[in-house]
């Protein structure tokens, strides 16, 4: 049964990531699938239910993985995490407690020392390895929470938040909107946070930072971002940390999830200098380093911190500090660092700084490339993976709708100083200067 089963798998996989560098990119969303929407009564081959998947779901696809796929910073599998992935499903471990997959638990503590080392992140940080960005945030703010209300003599995980010193957030004006849902799931509310105005980059203004903190009495949780999504530029993180140090209470996070991996290529950490001194991070790995989804890490600075806000216990559960479920919010949960590892241990050190370093400079060809065009206007400076470009005199969407519609390549939109835009994201492992001359060879064509 597991061989003819696993068998049809690998070769659907197959013939879907062969058809990545050429298919369209694309789908319309309005294509209606050919799926049967009604409870069958009998039961399938596992073999034909796999075929007739693949089949009925291949028109509504979209090559995210594929090289031309610039709409999200999401990169594609590398064939390492892929396998790893595999693996990750066919042994089914539950990585709650050490107790129940001792090797998942110690894999999992090698890998968080290995992203912090590549970070420059403090090594005895406590890493919990979430489904993404957005439960990294909740993650990292809700230690932030626990802390800062510790030390104001109030344990919200016993008491709540009615009648509690509530720490005041400070974020920048371009924060990303997993912060803001963060806020909202922690009862600290998205409409109470503080907003510091930005530069003509999206990066936060450190000197209104620190006028706004000397208004502020009590403690503050100010957090900060590397990699706008936009732009790609990151806030003054050293600037800020500095601002930040001066306060007694206070605590520093940063949202890093794709530009924090600029820390890895020498040439790029320059960009996110500072955000050591944070006391968390968010990072998400099927960003730039190209696993599959469901890999995000929350990084806590003081591990006590994050253990008192995520910790669970019952009398059925032999949970401890040190089990990896006390830095996440879930309880069962797949082994979500082995694609990490996996990942880490295939391109090694060089490796990764490369593959940041490579997706850096096909940005910067993609914005030399249209900015000749007379009718595109480059929006940012290209000092990461993004590019954010307008059509002089037309509709931003229209444009990215009609390259949908070609299917050569894949762009998103945005909106930009009150004005929409066009947003080119170069974030796969497989993607080549060639892939970026035909897409946008494409854009100016339809533009």
């Amino acid at each position: 049964m597991w061989d003819e089963t696993l068998d049809r798998a690998r070769r659907l996989a197959g013939d879907w990531l062969a058809s990545l560098p050429e298919r369209p990119v694309g789908r319309p969303v309005d294509e209606p699938l050919a799926l049967d929407d009604r409870l069958p009564e009998h039961g399938t081959p596992a073999p034909q239910v796999l075929s007739e998947l693949a089949a009925a779901l291949e028109p509504g696809l979209v090559a995210t993985p594929g090289p031309r796929y610039f709409g999200f910073v999401t990169g594609g599998s590398l064939p390492v995490a892929l396998g790893a992935d595999w693996m990750v499903s066919a042994t089914d471990q539950n990585v709650a407690a050490r107790v129940m997959s001792p090797a998942m638990a110690t894999l999992e503590e090698i890998t968080g020392r290995w992203v912090c080392d590549l970070l420059g992140l403090p090594a005895d940080s406590a890493v919990g390895f979430v489904t993404g960005a957005q439960m990294a945030n909740v993650v990292g703010l809700a230690a932030a929470r626990h802390a800062l209300l510790a030390g104001a003599g109030w344990d919200v995980g016993t008491d709540g938040l009615a009648g509690a010193p509530v720490p005041t957030v400070v974020i920048g004006e371009q924060a990303h909107s997993t912060i803001l849902q963060a806020l909202r799931l922690l009862g600290l509310g998205s409409g109470r946070a503080v907003r510091v105005p930005a530069d003509d980059q999206g990066r936060m203004r450190a000197d209104v930072l620190r006028d706004l903190l000397a208004a502020i009495d009590g403690p503050v949780l100010v957090c900060a971002q590397a990699g706008q999504v936009d732009t790609g530029a990151s806030d003054p993180l050293d600037d800020i940390a500095a601002v930040v140090a001066g306060r007694e209470q206070r605590w520093l996070h940063v949202d890093g999830a794709f530009g924090l991996w600029a820390a890895s290529a020498p040439a790029r950490r320059h960009l996110v200098t500072g955000a050591a001194h944070a006391d968390s991070w968010t990072v998400d790995g099927h960003k730039w380093l190209n696993v599959p989804y469901d890999c995000g890490m929350a990084i806590v600075r003081d591990p006590a911190a994050v253990t008192a806000a995520m910790s669970l216990s019952a009398a059925y559960l032999p949970m401890g500090v040190a089990d990896p479920s006390s830095r996440v919010p879930e309880s069962s949960r797949r082994a979500r660092a082995l694609p990490v590892h996996a990942a880490l241990r295939s391109l090694g050190r060089e490796g990764v700084a490369d593959l940041v370093e490579r997706c850096c400079t096909l940005a910067r060809q993609a914005a030399d490339e249209l900015g000749a065009h007379p009718e595109i206007e480059i929006l940012n400076d290209v000092v990461l993976n993004q590019v954010l470009f307008r059509p002089r005199g037309d509709d931003a969407r229209e444009l990215a709708a009609a390259v949908a519609r070609d299917g050569t390549c894949w762009v998103g939109t945005t909106v930009w100083r009150g004005r929409p835009a066009v947003r080119l994201s170069v974030s796969n492992w497989s993607t080549t200067p060639e892939d970026v001359r035909r897409s946008t060879t494409a854009i100016r064509r339809l533009l």
